[in-house]
């Protein structure tokens, strides 16, 4: 089955605004002004959407009964509508201008690979400088080495960028003013095609200077495209719930709490776990070592009644490495908390690519 929506009329009118409507789902159409030319792409579109004038001659020749079938009319449609609409396998009948934003997400639905939804995860930090974003980096790059197809998602507006982080500020593609006040659907073809990448990771940040934030309805937007196209989207969160980061959170399959093992971190790791709480399903402390004062991970974990999802250990290679534009966690204790951690990942949904 190809991606195509197959559009089957003969009326000018509804064929333009069906036209209209494939163009804002951002699919490829093939057009059939009679029932032979709809016959012929019939079984192997996407979807095929019927226009009412076509609808008897189309029911006559018996068409292949088939999924994704939806008849269209105007506001007046006709006596014999709903019995053509049984006869050519229709599952819907649609009436425009009504229907329009229902049938914008069906194309675009129907023209997207087949494939289970992504992996969300948050990452945020306790406290300033905790390695929530250095975390995020690390753990998308090493989901793409092992052949996830990652986004890394920066939600911080005032976090600098991330991808400094990747050294991939310089890499053409889409920033987030670029979706600036986006609503409804985007297609998952059109944000991949539009991202920057490195060595197979897809990043969306912020061009330098002024951030916006980001509105909720856009990070909706960005968000269902990107699970829908990838296998595992992290998102670098800011510590202040905004609308934004509220949609990530609350989509989120788990959110990383970055603490350094301190005293004062924890206090405040707390304070940020409260806000978060509200928002997140699986909420989970990851500690960074070492600890001055010796405080252990479990106690810390414990003060903030979370889950501890692990330790990673402060390299000292690391701050230089990232200042080079060398991608964190390639080896160390850092690459293998992002391994273990999406090893467990993979346990409890499945995620395309092996962990190694």
């Amino acid at each position: 089955m190809s991606a195509i929506v197959l559009i089957a009329s003969a009326d000018s009118v509804l064929v333009d605004d069906l036209l209209r409507l494939a163009a804002a789902a951002d699919v490829e159409t093939r057009l059939a002004a009679d029932p032979a030319g709809a016959r012929a792409a019939w079984r192997d579109a996407a979807l095929v959407v019927v226009g009412a004038d076509l609808a008897g001659d189309l029911a006559r020749s018996s068409p292949e009964r088939r999924p994704g079938v939806i008849l269209a009319m105007d506001e007046t449609g006709g006596d014999d509508v709903y019995r053509f609409a049984v006869e050519i396998g229709a599952q819907q009948v649609v009436a425009l201008p009504e229907a329009e934003t229902w049938l914008v997400d069906q194309m675009a639905a129907a023209a997207e690979p087949a494939g289970g939804r992504a992996a969300l995860v948050g990452v945020l930090g306790g406290r300033g400088g905790a390695g929530a974003s250095v975390l995020a980096a690390a753990l998308a790059g090493v989901a793409a080495r092992c052949r996830l197809r990652t986004l890394l998602l920066d939600g911080d507006p005032l976090g600098g960028g991330i991808d400094l982080v990747l050294g991939a500020e310089g890499t053409p593609g889409a920033r987030w003013s670029d979706y600036a006040d986006r609503q409804g659907r985007l297609s998952t073809a059109a944000l991949h095609d539009s991202l920057p990448a490195r060595d197979g990771l897809a990043v969306l940040s912020w061009h330098r200077g002024a951030a916006e934030p980001v509105s909720a309805e856009t990070m909706r937007s960005v968000l269902d495209a990107a699970v829908r196209g990838y296998d595992l989207v992290v998102a670098d969160l800011p510590r202040q719930v905004t609308d934004a980061s509220a949609e990530v959170l609350a989509s989120a399959d788990t959110t990383l709490l970055v603490v350094p093992a301190e005293v004062r971190a924890t206090v405040a790791a707390d304070r940020v776990a409260g806000l978060v709480r509200a928002y997140s399903r699986d909420l989970r402390v990851v500690v960074r070592g070492p600890a001055p004062g010796g405080l252990k991970p479990a106690v810390i974990a414990e003060s903030l009644r979370l889950p501890l999802a692990g330790v990673v250990s402060t390299d000292r290679r690391l701050a230089s490495a990232i200042e080079r534009g060398d991608r964190p966690g390639r080896g160390g204790a850092l690459d293998g908390f992002c391994r273990r951690f999406l090893t467990d990942l993979a346990h409890d949904r499945p995620l395309r690519g092996e962990i190694r």
